[in-house]
Order: C-alpha cells, then structure tokens, then sequence
C-alpha cells in the first residue's frame, strides 16, 4: 500500500477522534475572537479528548502567547494543535528495529481483548511480506480461542506456530518455541501472552516466569516487550501501561482499534506520561491496517487535516 494510501486509511480511521475535535474547536471560536473564555474552553475539550493536561496547557498557553483576543480561524486552531501533537509524539516515534540477534525474540503482552493475538498476526504478515521467517508461539494456553485465533493467523501468514496442550506451562512452551526456532534458522519469534489482568498476581509470576526462562538461554532474551493497547478504553490505557511497565517492563507499544474511538488522543497523553516508543497503530481488522507510527501523519489526521508538512 501506498504512503498515500495509507494516510486516507489513518486519516479514515480516526475520523471519529478528528470529528468530535472539529466540532469542538469550531463550537468554541464560533465568537471569533480568542478570549479568556475560549482559551479555558479549547483547554477542557482537549483535556476532554484525552490529549493529556500537559498538551492542552501547552496549546493554550501558545494561543494566548501568539493569538490572544485576535480573530482566529478554525482551521488555524487545529494547524497549531497539529504541530504541538506532532512535537509531543516525536518524543516516542521510534520504529522497531529487528537487529541481528537470530531469532530477535518479541514477547507480546496487554489484557484480553485489546488485540493482541490479532496483533502478532498481522505484524508476522508484515515481516513475512518483507522476506523474514518468522515463528509463532501460543503463549496464552489458558485461552483455547487465542491458540486458534493465532493458528489460523499462522496458516494465513505461511508462519508455524508452536502450541501446547491447554493449561501447558507458557514460561516452558516460550523456551520450546525459541530453541525450534533457532534451530530452524527464524529470523523473528513472536510469543503471544495472556492477559487476565483480573488476577494481577497469578499474570504477573507466569509472565517474569517466561522472562526468567528465556534470560537463562541467552540474557538478551526477550530482546523487545511490546504492549498492545486498546484506544477504545480511553484513560484505562493508562492504568495497563502502568501495570504491565511494572511487572514486566515494556519497550514498546502497539496502539490498536483507532477507528473505534472519539478518544484517539489518548495515545499522546500516553506518550507524555510514561515515554514509551510507540512502534506501531492499527486502524482496521486488515493486515495493511497496522503500520509503523508516524507522528506528523498521526497529528495531522487525528485533527483532521490532509497530508503535508505541518504549518503549511
């Protein structure tokens, strides 16, 4: 797909989020001059989008530096709050780099239901598409739907994924399915995790397990965490990024299910409190829905401007 192709996606995807911003800056300036009362407000619905306190400040602040009791433009507004988005998310717009390591080991962890099994699917297809061997381990064996969820992926992708009766010890069948694959030559392992945040300390112990089994094969092991995020929980992306930061550390995030949500700003909030790189977005069941971030392309579609240099 191209570049183009994939900005009207994202641009289509958080056409929600993009609406409801719109609306709301355009409701707000509807007096034209940008007062007191209309800084406070652009402020709340900001907040109220889940961009962050920190950005909404930021922005406000700008405005009334720059544009304070002048006549201003809907348009303007969502140009300078595209560019202070675009300056907030370049902090964490860092791809995942696959380095030599062989197999470069990826632990996949996040809550059921936010997508993850989903998720290591469609970046296998990635990978796969871009000439590497890659291996699937089904390491939420307390969940017999995600097992056959990622063996289908695996049929779908050309991919082999290892798998182990139901109730199998994870941390046992992660250490198999890094042996098969190095022995068979994978340039990628992907090893799906559970995610029954309900029961913290049962998740907890089984996931350091599996790190504490990996790290005595090789230390480096895992070489990336990535945790799948769901847009559509809104602040409670918050309270799962703390909880997995804390029990496993985490290297990266996936943000998925973008098109579901009027809160697509929960992932700079996200970017501002915990400084996680953010390698990937989903905004589609597709496969070529998932793509690496780009955080201009991200600013500019999350306020609903077409592609460009921003401040253009």
């Amino acid at each position: 797909m191209s570049e183009g192709g994939w900005f009207a996606r994202l641009k289509a995807g958080l056409q929600r989020s993009s609406q409801r911003l719109s609306e709301g800056i355009a409701a707000v300036i509807s007096r034209r001059r940008l007062d007191d009362r209309a800084l406070e407000e652009l402020e709340e619905l900001l907040i109220g989008a889940d961009l962050g306190a920190t950005l909404a400040g930021e922005l406000a602040g700008r405005l009334r530096r720059t544009r304070f009791n002048q006549e201003v433009s809907a348009e303007e507004i969502r140009g300078t709050l595209a560019e202070e988005v675009a300056k907030s998310l370049s902090l964490v717009e860092r791809p995942l780099r696959i380095d030599s390591a062989r197999p470069f080991t990826i632990l996949v962890v996040g809550v059921n239901g936010s997508g993850k099994t989903t998720t290591i699917g469609k970046l296998a297809e990635l990978y796969r598409a871009a000439g590497k061997k890659v291996i699937l381990a089904a390491g939420d064996t307390f969940r017999a739907a995600a097992v056959e969820q990622l063996v289908i992926w695996g049929e779908r992708t050309g991919a082999p994924v290892i798998q182990r009766p139901a109730g199998a010890d994870a941390a046992g069948l992660a250490f198999d399915a890094y042996e098969q694959a190095r022995r068979d030559g994978a340039d990628l392992l992907l090893i799906d995790t559970a995610g029954r945040l309900h029961n913290k300390t049962d998740l907890m112990a089984e996931l350091q397990k599996i790190v504490r089994v990996l790290k005595k094969v090789d230390p480096a092991l895992p070489h990336a965490v990535l945790l799948v995020l769901d847009a559509t929980v809104g602040q409670n992306a918050h309270a799962q990024a703390e909880t997995f930061r804390a029990m496993i550390g985490v290297t990266g995030i996936v943000m998925t299910k973008l098109d579901g949500t009027a809160k697509g700003g929960v992932l700079v909030a996200l970017a501002e409190r915990f400084g996680i790189p953010v390698h990937f977005i989903g905004v589609g069941e597709r496969a070529e829905d998932l793509r690496p971030f780009e955080a201009q392309a991200f600013a500019r579609s999350l306020v609903g401007l077409d592609d460009g240099a921003i401040g253009a």
